[in-house]
């Protein structure tokens, strides 16, 4: 007990001593002037931006938005700081509620002007607060009676791994969405494409899950979608016994080469290369250009090659021929 009353005849001691006296005197009338300086700002005029969420309602069941459902106004507000400091952090206005069948008049499309936004916009704000500006300047409503068409998704940006390393192929998931527009629209859109995409230096299969890139009065569902780009170790390897096609032979006529077969040599993954056959490339000498381009010799022309393959190469681009009866 003696110890605490120690303890209070000192606090008491540091708070009413002359000097601390002073001080607390101080801190009141700072405080007290600072209250007063809160006041006077807060009676000033201000111009303050605030944003209003913006909902469509009373759309028909049979009826596609095909603009956003949701969306936010952003409103330039003049008034006293107290008012504007309520629309920040107090409950703010309340989101707009745009009816369909009150707007949508048009044929898959229509738009409510900025002043029908605004005369809605006052009829939750006080009496003293005026709109200075309002983006977007209007509200566009794109719609459809359900008209679309599955189209394939294509990823979009800059993927690079590691030195050494290439992306083998890519995954998507879904790998096709639906989307829902106009026919003229629908007519133009072969693919999606997710938002760019910017991944570096990775050597593992790259799994990510992105929105993709909206066209205006487009609705693609789903919206999101996950990519997964696989990744392998360049090598450089060549696979023989390559047979050489004739195309193009008269009827009754038959090309023989010599050599019969190639090489091809080429760049791809390690993983790639263990499942590569020769049958997977063709390789063709043309009757057309021999005939064409009289010589002892033919032109050998690689057409075709797996996926996943860069860089091919034959070992020799001319071979000696003759030209049989069958």
């Amino acid at each position: 007990m003696d110890r605490r009353r120690d303890i209070r005849q000192t606090v008491r001691k540091f708070f009413f001593s002359s000097v601390n006296k002073n001080f607390l005197t101080f801190l009141f009338f700072l405080a007290l002037s600072g209250i007063f300086w809160l006041m006077m700002a807060l009676n000033e005029t201000y111009e303050q931006e605030v944003e209003i969420p913006v909902q469509i309602v009373n759309v028909p069941k049979n009826v596609v938005l095909t603009s956003d459902e949701h969306d936010t106004l952003r409103v330039v507000l003049r008034d006293k700081g107290l008012m504007l400091i309520s629309y920040l952090y107090g409950e703010g206005p309340r989101p707009l509620s745009i009816n369909f069948k009150t707007y949508a008049k048009g044929d898959g499309y229509s738009a409510v002007a900025a002043a029908e936004l605004q005369r809605l916009i006052y009829q939750q704000l006080s009496a003293s607060t005026k709109i200075v500006s309002s983006k977007p300047e209007k509200l566009e409503l794109f719609f459809n009676y359900g008209l679309s068409k599955r189209v394939p998704v294509k990823w979009a940006g800059r993927v690079i791994p590691e030195h050494l390393y290439f992306i083998s192929h890519v995954d998507y998931f879904p790998d096709s969405v639906s989307v829902y527009a106009s026919q003229q629209k629908l007519d133009s859109i072969n693919a999606v494409y997710t938002e760019p995409l910017n991944y570096a230096n990775f050597r593992d299969t790259l799994r990510v899950e992105c929105r993709l890139q909206k066209i205006r009065g487009v609705k693609a569902v789903p919206e999101k979608v996950r990519v997964a780009f696989h990744t392998d170790v360049l090598t450089e390897e060549s696979i023989g016994d390559i047979p050489i096609k004739g195309i193009n032979m008269p009827e009754g006529k038959v090309l023989r080469t010599f050599p019969s077969k190639v090489t091809v040599s080429f760049v791809t993954g390690v993983s790639q290369f263990r499942r590569l056959k020769p049958e997977y490339f063709t390789v063709v000498a043309d009757y057309n250009d021999i005939k064409k381009n009289p010589s002892d010799k033919c032109t050998l022309r690689l057409v075709s090659v797996p996926e996943g393959i860069s860089k091919p190469k034959l070992n020799i681009t001319q071979a000696d021929y003759l030209i049989e009866e069958e």
